[in-house]
């Protein structure tokens, strides 16, 4: 299994690619992929045929799955991208900010 260095629920920073500087929230993370999911970001069409009555069909818009190495966490302190950092806290492993040592979420 790959270490991934984000989270369900991080904001992240897209650092290249056609959505190049757009932030959104992760929804998925796909260790084995090494890919991740970012809300409203990297926007693809699908084309669905209804699978039962009264479901959607047609064009429809999805997020697609992104490679992690291209996003950054966002620091919620210095609302900078940034590297993720470990520090032990009470026993504990935390990520923080690598640049101005606050905590990630």
């Amino acid at each position: 299994m790959k270490k991934i260095h984000v989270k369900t629920g991080d904001e992240v920073m897209i650092i290249s690619g056609k959505d190049k500087g757009k932030t959104g929230k992760v929804m998925a993370v796909s260790p084995e992929e090494g890919k991740v999911i970012v809300e409203k970001c990297n926007m693809v069409t699908k084309h669905v045929k209804p699978r039962k009555a009264g479901d959607p069909s047609g064009i429809i818009k999805a997020e697609g799955a992104i490679y992690a190495c291209k996003v950054q966490p966002v620091c919620p302190k210095c609302k900078k991208q940034t590297r993720v950092a470990h520090k032990i806290e009470n026993g504990k492993k935390v990520r923080v900010c690598a640049k101005c040592g606050a905590e990630l979420k």
